[in-house]
């Protein structure tokens, strides 16, 4: 099958070619920044995204068209069928899937088109008025953490709260979802689900702890691995990547190594980090990711960022990054909280105040780059 680069990143351009690639005889279209690709690649494949995410290693995920309908298809099952609004980056697996789940559906996505702001969402969500039957057509739509907190910041005007408060359901993916965040939204009357996922899966297969119908996820050795018809091809043009990354086990089953750490008890999976988000802060290992899960519970740090950064004693130490300003008070409930969940080696060092948060165009905390600010001092 034809491979054919999409330059675009309009979302308009990106659900043109995705519909010919899902719904029609392709060709497949490869998105993101890739190095040189090939010209053909396996019958059957729609999608060639390639990332790097937060590890800055390229890697160019391919995704059939059998992966991504039956991720669509599952996703329809678990909260429903209706008008999907696309708030997100076409050139990422999370709004990819967002046009393919309306094109499953027959019904071409709204469009959040230019910089996402509350004023921009409302209008967007104001111009939703599908009908089938007589009855208003439910909506949906997929945001990151980021985004929902902005919006909820500005709930006080009546456009925006309306507009969350739409939505049959609000999926929330891409990093893990602040429990502060999560309780403000509830309180609002905002419906949403947590979704856990990766370009590897086609995007969100966990939804709320439980996985959609057809994925399986067990944890080998403490990694999480998934199973189930929306998985990848495989990474193009690096098979010993896939060899490593995708696993067939004696009984067949082939999985897909997530890298993240985590526990599946009683059918519902919990998450508690990357395998590989670990420092050494005075010969004791600390995960950064529960660190944050920790100092976001703090109020006032809900949306902070922790990266490792050096430290003359310890070696390494964790490190608060928060957009705008934070006094001594703040960073001294933050290091208590973590103290006494997670011990005294895992304390915060310091909460470092930088004018923006950088990201990547998915929405998640750029790690590498705050990484790079904060060791700047």
């Amino acid at each position: 099958m034809r491979l054919e680069p999409l330059a675009s990143d309009d979302p308009r351009d990106v659900l043109r070619a995705l519909r010919g690639a899902v719904l029609g005889a392709g060709p497949a279209i490869a998105l993101g920044e890739a190095p040189a690709l090939p010209d053909e690649v396996p019958a059957g494949t729609a999608v060639v995204l390639t990332t790097s995410g937060s590890t800055g290693v390229p890697k160019s995920v391919v995704l059939s068209r059998s992966a991504l309908t039956s991720s669509a298809l599952a996703t329809a099952a678990r909260i429903g069928e209706g008008h999907w609004l696309l708030s997100l980056s076409g050139g990422y697996v999370a709004g990819v899937q967002v046009m393919v789940r309306a094109l499953v559906a027959g019904r071409d996505p709204a469009i959040l088109a230019g910089r996402f702001t509350p004023r921009a969402f409302a209008h967007a969500v104001s111009g939703m008025h599908s009908m089938a039957g007589g009855e208003r057509v439910p909506t949906y739509t997929s945001l990151v953490p980021a985004q929902l907190q902005t919006l909820l910041d500005a709930a006080d005007d009546p456009d925006v709260l309306r507009a969350l408060r739409s939505f049959e359901t609000i999926l929330i993916g891409g990093q893990a979802l602040p429990v502060p965040v999560r309780e403000r939204a509830a309180e609002l009357g905002v419906r949403i689900v947590r979704t856990y996922g990766s370009t590897e899966t086609s995007g969100g297969c966990v939804y709320d702890g439980v996985p959609l119908d057809g994925v399986r996820v067990e944890a080998a050795g403490g990694e999480l691995r998934i199973a189930g018809p929306n998985l990848a091809d495989g990474y193009l043009g690096d098979p010993d990547r896939t060899a490593q990354t995708f696993v067939t086990d004696p009984a067949g089953v082939r999985w897909y190594r997530t890298g993240d750490a985590g526990t599946v008890t009683d059918g519902v999976v919990a998450v508690t980090g990357r395998i590989d988000n670990v420092i050494i802060s005075g010969g004791v290992n600390v995960s950064l990711d529960r660190v944050e899960r920790v100092v976001q519970s703090v109020p006032g740090l809900e949306v902070a960022v922790v990266v490792g950064a050096p430290h003359e004693r310890w070696g390494q130490t964790p490190v608060i990054a928060l957009a705008g300003s934070a006094d001594a008070a703040l960073l001294a409930a933050a290091r208590a909280a973590v103290e006494a969940e997670l011990g005294k080696p895992a304390r915060p060092d310091r909460i470092v105040p930088l004018a923006t948060v950088p990201r990547l165009a998915s929405g998640k905390p750029d790690r590498r780059a705050i990484t790079a600010l904060v060791t700047r001092g």
